[in-house]
């Protein structure tokens, strides 16, 4: 026999020589008291985590509803606007251009635009002033790099590129 085994009988034994001990009305009020402890068991662990749950779920139901109604009626909004045309952009003028470098502190060398494209060289510039000056050309105005050239100075940071610029004025 393995120790486990051994053991489990010793248990047994030491129970049935305790059970036989008893008296009847101990055997009865030990079982009784056992049944008791067993469902306040059950109920405490099983039942009313479950019922409470339920409760909460009840009272939270009517909000979520809610919610979930608002968030169908954005969505359909959302539908309709995409469907809406959007107000084209002012067309790219060398004006708009210098303007928006001279408000981020960059300068070009020539700016040469026909039509929606634009040709723009920049010397000497900073790397981070140059992208967030595209970045805000491309939300503001929906103008996008089509060609790049950058390339890096022996200062750190700085740059000198030629950019080759597209204004998409049908917003797709």
């Amino acid at each position: 026999m393995s120790k486990l085994t051994q053991t489990i009988q010793d248990y047994r034994a030491r129970a049935s020589a305790f059970w036989i001990e008893r008296t009847e009305q101990e055997r009865k009020f030990l079982g009784v008291g056992g049944a008791v402890l067993g469902l306040a068991l059950f109920y405490s662990l099983l039942v009313a985590p479950a019922l409470d749950g339920g409760a909460k779920l009840r009272k939270s139901l009517p909000e979520l509803r809610q919610q979930a109604a608002e968030l169908q009626a954005l969505g359909l909004e959302a539908a309709a606007l995409r469907g809406q045309n959007t107000i084209a952009p002012a067309p790219m003028t060398r004006e708009m251009l210098n303007t928006g470098l001279a408000a981020r502190g960059l300068t070009a060398q020539s700016v040469a635009v026909t039509g929606e494209y634009a040709k723009l060289q920049l010397n000497g510039v900073p790397f981070p002033g140059l992208i967030v000056w595209l970045d805000a050309i491309r939300t503001e105005s929906r103008i996008a790099v089509s060609e790049a050239n950058i390339s890096a100075q022996d200062t750190a940071g700085m740059v000198n590129a030629t950019l080759t610029l597209r204004q998409n004025a049908s917003g797709q």
